[in-house]
């Protein structure tokens, strides 16, 4: 189950409490307590795993190391370990409490989320000519507490959208080396699947329905993936009795979620052709052309219907 928006509380490590002590040694007395070590700042790293936000299903809580405290003999306590987080490219970071935003673009961007405290002094750093045995210290500052949303859209360079058993994931598993789940029934596809075409992303995009703008089905946990996609394939099946209402759906589902959805570059494909007669098939094509001209009928099973496919995606790629 791909888990792609989870709310959690991240806590940055406190700095380390300052030591009072003196020398014993005779002839070299005076303080000689350390300060603390500073507490570990928490960083979120991109990485390319869409599934890493899975981690945070039960775990709500994420806390750096605190810096330990300072010891005699000019000893300061150790530093906390900072602590690095592996993220999806593509994810939305929200500071709840400061309503600020950021985002990771890019595997190995890094992002300081909390920053730890800095340690406390010993009392050897307040020492003076007028106070040669101090006994102040400094309690160690606390480290940031922040809560963040953590919201996943998918980085694609073509999504793969229609209603559900319009053919999608085995249109991606026939030109990328991706296994997607195929079945004859309504909702195989539960969550995005990924696939490479040369350098262009595929992004199989879980099948909308009349009404997942406004939280029918399960289109509304996958509308946000569709915003960052550059193309949009959107696959029709032939067997359908009306592909116009079935292409005005799709396209009121993504306007009213978000009217630069419609926007986007759009190639509309009649699936499943070879599953319907010629003179049925052509009447179709014809009806849709009348709403959109970028049509193409299309079989997982006809190489050359798929090499029109290919010859758009290369066009694709080559303007990247």
């Amino acid at each position: 189950m791909l888990i792609d928006e989870v709310t959690i509380k991240v806590n940055a490590g406190n700095g380390g409490k300052g030591a009072v002590a003196f020398n014993k040694t005779l002839m070299s007395l005076g303080p000689t307590g350390g300060s603390g070590g500073k507490g570990g700042s928490v960083y979120f790293e991109g990485v390319s795993d869409l599934n890493s936000l899975g981690k945070f299903r039960y775990r709500k809580n994420i806390n750096a190391n605190n810096g330990a405290g300072g010891r005699g003999q000019f000893r300061d306590g150790p530093d906390g370990e900072d602590l690095t987080i592996k993220i999806p490219v593509g994810t939305v970071i929200s500071k709840i409490e400061t309503n600020k935003t950021e985002e990771i673009l890019k595997i190995g961007d890094k992002i300081l989320i909390t920053k730890g405290g800095i340690g406390g002094k010993g009392n050897f750093r307040f020492r003076s000519s007028i106070n040669t045995t101090p006994k102040q210290f400094q309690e160690g500052l606390p480290g940031e507490h922040i809560t963040v949303k953590l919201e996943l859209k998918l980085i694609a360079d073509v999504g793969f959208i229609g209603l559900p058993n319009a053919g999608k994931s085995s249109l991606l598993n026939e030109l990328t080396k991706a296994q997607s789940k195929v079945a004859n029934y309504p909702f195989t596809t539960l969550e995005p699947n990924l696939g490479a075409y040369y350098e262009l992303i595929l992004a199989d995009i879980p099948g909308l329905i009349e009404g997942a703008s406004s939280g029918k089905g399960l289109g509304i946990k996958f509308l946000r993936h569709i915003e960052r996609t550059k193309v949009l394939f959107h696959l029709i099946s032939a067997e359908t009795e009306d592909p116009v209402k079935d292409y005005k759906t799709i396209k009121k589902e993504l306007g009213t979620y978000n009217k630069g959805l419609i926007k986007k570059t759009e190639y509309v494909f009649l699936s499943k052709s070879d599953m319907v007669d010629p003179k049925n098939l052509k009447k179709k094509i014809t009806a849709i052309k009348k709403i959109n001209k970028n049509v193409l009928p299309i079989s997982i099973h006809d190489w050359g219907s798929l090499k029109k496919v290919k010859k758009i995606l290369n066009e694709i790629k080559a303007k990247k």
